[in-house]
C-alpha cells in the first residue's frame, strides 16, 4: 500500500476546494510526488468527535473485557468517530492505544463519587469529601487531561437529586486538577449542584438539564463548556418510570426531560460553548454520534454549527488539530454533503485514520 495519498474535494466548514496530501500519517498542504489519489471530489472534514462516551461499559451495564472494549471502539470508528473523550470508565483501555486501526481516546480516568451516590461499580467512592482533592489529583495524573466528578445523583434519604459535594471542597479539588494540568467536568442532571461547580471553576458540565438563566449566565462568564448528551436525555422518562419508590425524583426527571430543548437552546443562544457527546456505554449504544448532531439542530444550532460541535470545533476545544499542515491525518470523505442528515453523516465513503485510508463502500 502506498504511504502517501492525495485527496481533492471541498473542506468543511468553509466548503472551499482543497488538495490535501498525506505523508507519514500527517496532512501536507504541499505536493507530495507520486501520491496515490484517494478522492477526486467530495466533502472533507476532520474525523468526528464523541465528546462524552464510555469505552469499557457494557450496553445495559457492567464492565467490558478487552475484546468488548475493542468492539465498542470499532463501532465508533466505522461511523467516523475518530476521537473519543471517554468521560469515565471502570476499566483500563490504554491497550487500545496500541491498535492503529482504532480511534484515539482522551481519558478522564474513573468517575469520582461518594458511597451509594452513583451507579454501583463504576466510580471511585470517596468516604469523606475532604479526600476529594487528593482523589482528583490522582485521577488527573492517570487520565489524559480530564477528571470526571459526579456532581449530583439521587439521594434516597430525601428522594430526589442532590449535590454530592460542598462548594468549598469543590474549589480546592478543581484547583488541584488544574495544578496537574487537567480540566474537570461533572455529571449534573438537576439545578442545585450547578452554581457551586461553576463558581468553583469547573471546565465543563455534562448533561446540564437543570440549567437556569442564572447558571447559564454564570457559564458564559466563566467560559464553562456544555456537553448535553441529548440522546441520553431521551431515556429520562424510562428512568422516571422505574423510580416508583421515589415519586418526587421521578417527577423531577420528567420535568427536566420535558424542557430540555428549551434549556439547552437558551444556553446556546446565550453563547455557552456546546459540544456533541452521546453518553454511549450503559444505556446508549455506541456509534450514535450522528444522532447527537441531529439532536443539536433541534435546540437551535444550524447544520454547520452542529457538525462542528462533533468535528472541528470539538477538536479545537480538546486540543486536537483539524485539517492543517502537519496535523495527524484523521479525516472523513463523503460523496454527499454530511450536513444533509444523520444517515449520510454516519456513513462516510472513506475513513482516513492515522494516515491510512479505508473505503467503506
Amino acid at each position: 500500500m502506498a504511504d502517501s495519498y492525495l485527496i481533492r474535494g471541498r473542506v468543511l466548514p468553509s466548503g472551499s476546494p482543497v488538495e490535501l496530501w498525506i505523508r507519514d500519517g500527517l496532512i501536507s498542504l504541499e505536493p507530495v510526488p507520486g501520491a496515490e489519489v484517494v478522492a477526486e471530489d467530495g466533502w472533507i472534514l476532520p474525523g468526528l468527535v464523541d465528546a462524552h462516551c464510555h469505552v469499557g461499559i457494557k450496553y445495559g451495564g457492567g464492565h467490558e473485557d478487552l475484546s468488548g472494549a475493542i468492539a465498542q471502539a470499532e463501532i465508533e470508528r466505522d461511523v467516523g468517530a475518530l476521537l473519543l473523550r471517554d468521560a469515565g470508565s471502570p476499566v483500563d483501555t490504554r491497550e487500545l492505544d496500541d491498535h492503529p486501526d482504532l480511534p484515539r481516546i482522551i481519558r478522564a480516568g474513573r468517575h469520582i463519587a461518594s458511597p451509594k451516590r452513583y451507579i454501583p461499580g463504576l466510580a471511585i467512592d470517596i468516604e469523606d469529601e475532604s479526600q476529594l482533592p487528593d482523589a482528583v489529583a490522582q485521577q488527573a495524573r492517570m487520565g489524559d487531561g480530564w477528571v470526571k466528578l459526579v456532581g449530583d445523583w439521587i439521594d434516597r434519604r430525601v428522594g430526589d437529586l442532590r449535590p454530592l459535594w460542598d462548594d468549598k471542597i469543590l474549589r480546592t479539588a478543581i484547583d488541584a486538577a488544574h495544578a496537574e494540568g487537567a480540566r474537570v467536568t461533572a455529571h449534573v442532571f438537576g439545578e442545585d449542584a450547578l452554581p457551586g461547580l461553576i463558581e468553583a471553576g469547573i471546565d465543563c458540565i455534562e448533561h446540564g438539564t437543570g440549567l437556569t438563566d442564572e447558571t447559564i449566565t454564570m457559564m458564559v462568564s466563566h467560559g464553562t463548556a456544555l456537553v448535553p448528551t441529548l440522546i441520553n436525555i431521551e431515556t429520562f422518562p424510562d428512568i422516571a418510570a422505574s423510580a416508583t419508590k421515589y415519586p418526587v425524583y421521578a417527577r423531577h426527571m420528567r420535568e427536566l426531560h420535558a424542557r430540555v430543548a428549551e434549556t439547552i437552546g437558551r444556553a446556546h443562544d446565550a453563547g455557552v460553548p456546546i459540544y456533541a457527546g452521546t453518553d454511549a456505554g450503559g444505556s446508549i449504544r455506541h456509534g450514535r454520534i450522528a444522532d447527537e448532531v441531529d439532536a443539536l439542530t433541534r435546540i437551535g444550532m444550524n447544520a454547520t454549527e452542529a457538525l462542528g460541535a462533533a468535528s472541528w470545533s470539538a477538536r479545537s476545544w480538546l486540543g486536537w488539530p483539524g485539517i492543517e499542515h502537519g496535523a495527524p491525518a484523521d479525516l472523513l470523505i463523503y460523496s454527499v454533503d454530511p450536513r444533509t442528515g444523520p444517515d449520510v453523516l454516519s456513513t462516510p465513503d472513506v475513513i482516513v485514520l492515522r494516515g491510512v485510508p479505508r473505503r467503506t463502500r
